[in-house]
């Protein structure tokens, strides 16, 4: 027992130094600095991680994705892939918005691996209402983002692979828009140490700037209005400001405390440098009975003090061997956040 006691730690330990590396890295770049830069970005849906797994990790997921879901945490996952999958992910956000994911990955042999993935975010028709009309107009608008991607991932050798995204992104509000192209990158590197350490990193949404455009900006003015019989309805645009996106770089550490014939304990630690907000980290763990029943849980944020997530748990189950080569797994996710109501996540994943 004492000496099971210290394979673990000998395993753990390492990896309890990410959140301390992590930690020395926020206080030395944030000294002197009292305000972060959490709004000053355009596309912050993208932001939100995509699959119940991964949240209920704590979206320590960057050196695990290995599903279509690594489509958004790292593209170069896909790489490890070994047969066709698919995933689709209904998240209830908060505000009562809805996030909605579905990735393919197609492993193809001498190739590579492709993938492609939409991810939008929507929300229910809202009353127009104006300082006239504060009870409404009789007009409804909407509003809501998407997110089109296509990947191609390579194992460049048993340990390295490495994966590219390009993605067109969308933002609208009622008779407005705005769009942007940009690119994930993303690696990922097994190693020896302490049962296999698998080390990911990946940069994401780096790309151009969102700037809202439409018929809701246009005016009609007097170009003269001290002259008497000019025109009063020149059209007009107003020209908004544009917005970067939000860009962020992630790295993460994970390996497999225990790893037998009948259940396996994985642990995982993530730090993240976005660049709308201070640094933060993600830790994560996975307890799996014979491939067959999955228990997770982990912590959002730490670190980063004006947070409203925290805690998240899931559970997970998987067909094996019932249909055959073909494998369905069903994962849930639950994700504390703080002052706002809980979110629920729910996965269907198909690998064929």
């Amino acid at each position: 027992m004492k000496h099971g006691r210290e394979r673990v730690m000998r395993r753990i330990g390492p990896l309890l130094l990410v959140p301390f590396l992590a930690t020395r890295i926020l206080v030395a770049q944030t000294s002197g600095l009292d305000v972060s830069k959490v709004g000053t970005t355009a596309g912050t849906f993208l932001e939100i991680g995509v699959g119940a797994t991964a949240a209920s990790m704590g979206q320590a997921y960057v050196s695990l994705a290995s599903d279509a879901t690594a489509l958004h945490w790292n593209p170069a996952g896909i790489a490890l892939i070994p047969q066709a999958d698919a995933n689709v992910v209904q998240t209830n956000w908060i505000a009562d918005t809805q996030l909605e994911f579905a990735g393919v990955a197609l492993p193809i042999q001498g190739f590579g691996s492709l993938g492609f993935s939409v991810t939008a975010l929507t929300m229910g028709d809202m009353m127009v209402r104006t300082v006239e009309m504060p009870e409404g107009t009789g007009e409804y608008f909407s509003a809501g983002d998407l997110s089109a991607g296509l990947t191609y991932a390579r194992q460049l050798s048993e340990r390295f692979s490495i994966g590219l995204s390009a993605k067109y992104i969308q933002e609208t509000i009622w008779h407005e828009s705005a769009s942007a192209f940009a690119v994930d990158i993303g690696t990922i590197f097994k190693t020896d140490l302490l049962g296999g350490m698998i080390l990911g990193a990946t940069l994401s949404n780096f790309g151009s700037r969102m700037q809202m455009a439409g018929r809701d900006a246009r005016e009609f003015i007097r170009i003269d209005p001290t002259k008497e019989g000019t025109n009063g309805q020149i059209p007009t645009d107003i020209e908004l400001d544009s917005w970067d996106l939000p860009l962020q770089f992630q790295f993460g550490v994970s390996t497999r405390v225990v790893d037998d014939d009948e259940y396996r304990w994985t642990v995982a630690v993530d730090a993240l440098h976005p660049n709308d907000n201070f640094e933060s980290v993600n830790v994560g763990t996975e307890l799996a009975f014979e491939d067959f029943l999955f228990f997770r849980a982990g912590y959002q944020s730490l670190f980063l003090s004006d947070s409203e997530t925290g805690l998240t748990l899931g559970v997970g189950v998987t067909s094996s061997d019932i249909f055959g080569k073909t494998k369905i797994e069903f994962d849930y996710a639950y994700q504390d956040m703080g002052r706002l109501d809980g979110v629920h996540v729910f996965e269907v994943g198909v690998h064929f």
